[in-house]
């Protein structure tokens, strides 16, 4: 640990600027994050007293290829970004938690009271909780600290601010109790847990998977207790691309059923062949068997199945072409997959409401914007409305923004890059 003065002297000096490009990626980013983080010493000073401190910190994630496909087995392909939460901390002897989070009242969480309560559902104490749980049944260490916490993930926009923090949470633990020995994948499988048994959100392994390892990651799901987890070591700045993030402002309000509708009737085709997911069948035999499962589940319920089985394929072909470096190749997979969810999934607007298409309109725009061989863009995440992802040649990103803001509003295109890292100690 080191001292507040010492650590506040460096950061002005610009000691620090090297480990702070490291993980933003973004040398404009620099005086921000610096100032940024001088303000979070601040706080904690304020909040907790003058102590020695360590920092740490998790990004935000964005799916990239693989839509609707984890909750099959199937496979997908996500990056860390360089949006993300950050803590500073100082460990405590006594056997308590302190959190406080940038706008919010001070939870605090006892050690020798990790029980999941109803009434806590839904609540940040509850991922608080479920994370200190979650390593002490995987038999880690966990001990008290007090700490200031400030995110710049964006709430609403699929980037996985839970995840971040849940990530951030377990980064945490792993330096100061466990010698930073515990994995990405266990941090991951901690949030996880945190999310679905105390939060009491049934999400998926992907969002976690993302923010802890770092970079690009691509997950094989098939066997959903022992994910097969590769980091892809890719610099996309490097070959002269940005990840844009527009917010299309589309209201999420009242889509319950229609997120739920997609791995509903994807069962229920997996149902057909005597399956419970779709996993392991193929295009061959959704035709071979076509007329009665229109019949009996509707043409949708195909269409999905068809977008799920082809998705696999094409995530595969993404993280081959990022393998060898082909920039071209990986573009047009993704644009192959945004084609899809259009067309297929059916997850850009919804049927119920067909004057308000955001996320379409967008798309559109994007396809007016860019030359549709150098650059590529989709629906981002859960889709019906909310984001759209472009991967933006760093010379059309001005036009690209310009473009995208004069319509949906200042500040609704993002522009990130990705982070090489995932939970990490800064200082």
């Amino acid at each position: 640990m080191t001292s507040v003065n010492a650590i506040t002297k460096k950061l002005n000096s610009g000691a620090y600027d090297e480990r702070l490009l490291e993980i933003y990626a973004d040398e404009s980013l620099l005086s921000y994050e610096k100032e940024r983080y001088l303000k979070a010493i601040e706080k904690f000073v304020s909040i907790y007293g003058e102590e020695k401190i360590l920092i740490f910190s998790a990004p935000g994630r964005s799916e990239v290829m693989g839509n609707h496909t984890d909750h099959q087995q199937g496979e997908i392909l996500a990056a860390s970004v360089n949006l993300d939460a950050i803590a500073v901390v100082h460990p405590l002897k006594e056997r308590i938690v302190k959190v406080t989070s940038d706008g919010y009242k001070e939870i605090t969480v006892p050690l020798d009271d990790l029980k999941c309560k109803s009434g806590e559902k839904g609540t940040t104490k509850a991922l608080v909780k479920g994370v200190l749980k979650g390593f002490d049944y995987k038999n880690f260490k966990i001990g008290g600290f007090e700490a200031y916490v400030t995110s710049d993930v964006l709430i609403g926009a699929g980037l996985s601010s839970s995840a971040a923090f849940e990530t951030l949470l377990g980064t945490i633990l792993s330096h100061l109790y466990n010698k930073g020995e515990v994995s990405a994948i266990d941090i991951a499988i901690v949030g996880q847990f945190a999310e679905n048994v105390y939060f009491g959100k049934p999400c998926g392994l992907m969002d976690q998977m993302a923010c802890s390892v770092g970079n690009l990651v691509h997950v094989d799901f098939a066997n959903p207790d022992d994910p097969k987890v590769e980091k892809i070591e890719f610099d996309l700045s490097r070959h002269g691309y940005s990840l844009c993030i527009t917010d299309t402002k589309g209201s999420h309000a009242d889509l319950t059923e229609e997120y739920a509708a997609i791995p509903r009737e994807m069962k229920l085709v997996a149902g057909y062949f005597g399956q419970k997911v779709l996993l392991g069948i193929t295009k061959e035999d959704l035709i071979q068997n076509m007329t009665p499962l229109r019949a009996k589940f509707g043409d949708r319920a195909v269409l999905r199945a068809l977008h799920f089985i082809t998705e696999n394929e094409r995530v595969k072909k993404g993280v081959d072409a990022l393998k060898k470096e082909n920039v071209p190749k990986f573009l047009a997979a993704v644009r192959a997959s945004g084609k899809s969810s259009y067309e297929l999934l059916q997850n850009v607007y919804t049927s119920s409401d067909v004057e308000h298409q955001n996320v379409s309109l967008a798309l559109a725009l994007s396809e007016i914007t860019l030359d549709g061989d150098k650059n590529a863009f989709r629906v981002h995440g859960g889709g019906f409305a909310g984001t759209i992802q472009a991967f933006v040649q760093n010379a059309d990103v001005e036009k690209y923004k310009k473009t995208m803001e004069s319509v949906f509003g200042k500040d609704s295109c993002h522009v990130l890059k990705i982070r090489k890292e995932g939970g990490v100690q800064v200082i």
